[in-house]
This record gives C-alpha cells, sequence and structure tokens, in this order.
C-alpha cells in the first residue's frame, strides 16, 4: 500500500472527526476479510498494519493442536445444526473468532508465517472498501449516540426540514437528523419547512 492511504485516514479523521486509530483497526479488518475471500487463504490469519507507511503483512496462525480443538468444539456447542432454507442442505460451521485472551497462554506455541499475497484481486479490494465503509458508518453511528445520550429529556433545537400527518423530519445538525412522530408533536403547532 502506499502513503496515500495514511494521508486519507488523516483526512477522514479531521472531516468526520473519528479516531485515527479505529479507522486503522478497520483497515486491517478489511485486509484481513479481503484476504480469507481469496482463493487458497489460511484458516487462521492476522494482518499486521504498518501506521506510519500502511504496508502490511498477513501471517498464517499455526495453532497447537489442543486449541484448535477448544476453538472448534466452543464452535461446536454455541451453533447448532442449520439448514439453509434457500438449497435445503446443512450449512458448514463458521470458523471461529481468534480471540487475543483464549490465544494469550498459547502465545509461545502458535507459530506465524508470512502469507502476504503479491496483489489483491478486484473483488478482495471491494470486500476492504465495504469493510471500512461499514466500520466508519458504525463510528459515526456511536459518536452520534454518545453525544445525544445523556440528552434524553432535554429540550434541542433544530431546523424543520419536512413535515406531513405521521411524523416531521428535524436537522439537528449537520448530517444528523431525527424523526418526530405526530404523538410528540404539540397539537395546534404547525411545523413549516425552515
Amino acid at each position: 500500500m502506499t502513503r496515500e492511504i495514511v494521508d486519507a485516514i488523516k483526512v477522514l479523521e479531521q472531516e468526520k472527526g473519528l479516531d485515527s486509530e479505529i479507522l486503522m483497526a478497520a483497515l486491517e479488518d478489511a485486509l484481513l476479510s479481503a484476504y480469507k475471500k481469496s482463493p487458497g487463504s489460511a484458516k487462521y490469519a492476522r494482518v499486521d498494519l504498518d501506521r506510519e507507511t500502511a504496508d502490511f503483512r498477513v501471517f498464517e496462525l499455526i495453532l497447537p493442536a489442543e486449541l484448535e480443538e477448544k476453538l472448534l468444539a466452543e464452535v461446536a456447542e454455541n451453533q447448532e445444526e442449520e439448514i439453509d432454507p434457500a438449497t435445503g442442505e446443512l450449512r458448514e460451521p463458521e470458523e471461529p473468532e481468534l480471540d487475543p485472551e483464549i490465544l494469550a497462554p498459547y502465545a509461545d506455541q502458535i507459530e506465524s508465517i508470512d502469507v502476504t499475497p503479491d496483489n489483491f484481486g478486484r473483488i478482495a479490494a471491494q470486500t476492504a472498501k465495504q469493510v471500512v465503509l461499514q466500520r466508519i458508518r458504525e463510528a459515526e453511528r456511536m459518536m452520534m449516540y454518545e453525544e445525544f445520550q445523556d440528552r434524553v429529556g432535554e429540550l434541542v433545537t433544530g431546523i424543520i426540514q419536512q413535515s406531513d400527518n405521521r411524523y416531521t423530519l428535524v436537522q439537528l445538525r449537520e448530517r444528523v437528523e431525527a424523526l418526530l412522530p405526530r404523538s410528540e408533536q404539540i397539537y395546534s403547532e404547525r411545523y413549516d419547512h425552515g
């Protein structure tokens, strides 16, 4: 990757007010997701991303048999047999997530092999893009929630954007809108645009 990605993350951090660490973690997850969708990918892998240069390495993790059995047992416990309604076939159990807390006691027994692909294909790039966009939306939603969670029951001002019989759409600030249902409105008030 290039320095352009680091610059783009800095721009996103400034424009949207998101923490760069959240964006870098999203990029790591996107790269891992893209790698897992590529043919011949390793069952267990991790991505190391250099925060300064955006260079990344993908490592295949070779787990001790004891740990792998433990992970598979957890998945089997938590996942019942499911039948895919579209095909009527049994679904394969999903690969277990690698929780750092579970891996910690086995850290000295886990081998890492560099399996960084030379290039990601178009589909892998699309996957990475979707994961990053999803994480950005989640982070923005969380920021809005944290901003307004303590203001429940408080009077807030906004600009009426649209009004009809069921609800009124109010813009509270840039890119934050709220629906004011008819039951929450004052009966004799008119809500005109502006």
